[in-house]
């Protein structure tokens, strides 16, 4: 059976926030936008440019940064390596100016007021997700591509194949959870190892974990940063920000300057149930918040789901004795993984399954890495992820004003702590007596999104978001 090949560093991305399939999808569309340009035509050539977001892209995209990601897409910005405080000047300078820089080299006339354009009422048939980039030349002519921007920053061009990259011959294909299970139980390898193998696929096991230790610097660096920063975030709702406050009170009395002695102060706090409550919900805070303020985050495995694995992990790190480089790699490898069997059996985009296709396959992820740490046998894992997505299913996506604030910051919170319980079910659980199996809740959650009123899939349409007293102008 053909299989759909992803790397852990297609799942964990670093990027910019505050979506990324709202933010970081359409700025890599628009690299590649930019690459054809430059590949097949002339970059000096070019007079205009014009990009046309759809459906759900149009209806939360101010929210999303959707219009700002395409510019700086087409300006030539990298979201991996740009540093984020240069981002509203720029775009400030665009504003005023009326002018671009087309890969930063090539000024052209542009107007994002009427450049930018949001088709509210046009969905494009593929996904809910679409945007379109044209390109007017001296000589009269012009050319346009399509793309779609999927969920997790995973851009499909119209015409392409929903996997978007060349398939590879995999060691252990696997589509489904039982794919999963089978190699496991025939080779008796942990699905981390199992991961691993796949992995060298495309690269040696030192660059692997180089690069697994990458991703969990920049959520390290993104929970610390979200931590010691406090006020406002930007957008319109004067949503504050409470991570700083919490922290605060939860190293009470203790002097600490960087990550290492900030972890050593949380844990002299101790270990009671409330106290590491707080603390988990503190970490989601923070990456959440940082993310709603253009930081720098990681998709896990999209920008408005950010939270729960840093949460959970840093959980693992503090109170579990997880602080080390193996068990670290070990537990974003699970990770991985259990989100790729998500997307090819479902959708990790909430414009097609609502927040349950991003906070509960955030917390399903984030629940089988723990138990694969915890000890936990390669089914005790699976039936972590099964409950926690069980708990998750029919959670719709209904941002306040297009933010990815209200309520996507504090649904962080509550899908690390559904992890971490779900987790502890599964490792005092047979999995012989599981009634319900992780390939049932996947399907269950597809059959769910697609009986899910288009309302409640991230269009501000519905649900809290027309409940709210507040209007998109405001924002």
């Amino acid at each position: 059976m053909p299989h759909e090949s992803i790397s852990v560093f297609d799942m964990f991305k670093i990027g910019v926030g505050p979506s990324s399939s709202h933010t970081l999808g359409p700025w890599r569309a628009a690299l590649r936008f930019l690459n054809t340009i430059q590949s097949a035509h002339v970059l000096q050539d070019v007079t205009g440019v014009k990009i046309l977001l759809y459906g759900s892209l149009a209806k939360t995209g101010i929210g999303h940064g959707t219009d700002i990601a395409v510019i700086l897409g087409l300006c030539g910005d990298d979201p991996v390596t740009i540093d984020v405080n240069t981002i509203t000047p720029k775009m400030q300078q665009i504003t005023a100016s009326k002018k671009m820089l087309l890969n930063n080299t090539v000024e052209i006339d542009f107007d994002p007021v009427k450049d930018v354009q949001f088709l509210f009422n046009e969905t494009l048939p593929f996904h809910p997700n679409g945007l379109t980039f044209l390109a007017d030349f001296k000589n009269g002519n012009s050319i346009s591509e399509t793309f779609y921007s999927i969920g997790g920053g995973f851009v499909v061009k119209e015409g392409e194949s929903e996997g978007g990259k060349d398939p590879v011959d995999l060691s252990f294909p696997i589509n489904t959870a039982d794919d999963l299970l089978h190699w496991c139980m025939k080779t008796g390898l942990s699905i981390s190892e199992v991961v691993m193998e796949n992995e060298h696929t495309w690269c040696g096991e030192e660059e692997i974990r180089k690069k697994v230790h990458n991703i969990w610097q920049t959520m390290k660096e993104c929970m610390y940063r979200g931590c010691h920063h406090k006020g406002e975030l930007p957008g319109g709702l004067h949503v504050r920000r409470r991570a700083f406050d919490l922290n605060k009170k939860l190293t009470a009395q203790q002097t600490y300057h960087d990550y290492d002695s900030w972890v050593k102060a949380i844990q002299h706090g101790g270990n009671s149930f409330h106290y590491i409550l707080d603390c988990v919900s503190c970490f989601a805070l923070a990456v959440n918040e940082e993310n709603a303020a253009f930081g720098r985050v990681v998709t896990a495995p999209t920008n408005g789901a950010a939270g729960v694995i840093p949460a959970v992990l840093q959980y693992f790190v503090v109170f579990c004795n997880g602080n080390n480089e193996d068990a670290i790699i070990k537990f974003l490898l699970t990770a991985s993984e259990i989100g790729s069997i998500f997307k090819k059996g479902a959708t990790i985009s909430a414009a097609m399954g609502g927040c349950q296709a991003e906070i509960g396959v955030s917390s399903a992820m984030a629940a089988a890495a723990l138990t694969e740490c915890m000890g936990g046998s390669q089914r005790q894992a699976m039936m972590a992820a099964e409950i926690a997505m069980e708990h998750h299913l029919g959670l719709t996506c209904d941002p306040i004003g297009g933010l990815v604030q209200v309520p996507c910051i504090e649904r962080n919170t509550m899908g690390a702590i559904k992890a971490i319980t779900a987790s502890q079910l599964a490792l005092q659980s047979a999995p012989d007596y599981a009634k319900v199996s992780l390939d049932k809740v996947i399907k269950t959650m597809w059959d769910t999104a697609l009986d899910m009123n288009s309302k409640y899939k991230e269009t501000s349409d519905g649900g809290l978001a027309v409940n709210i007293p507040i209007s998109l102008s405001e924002c």
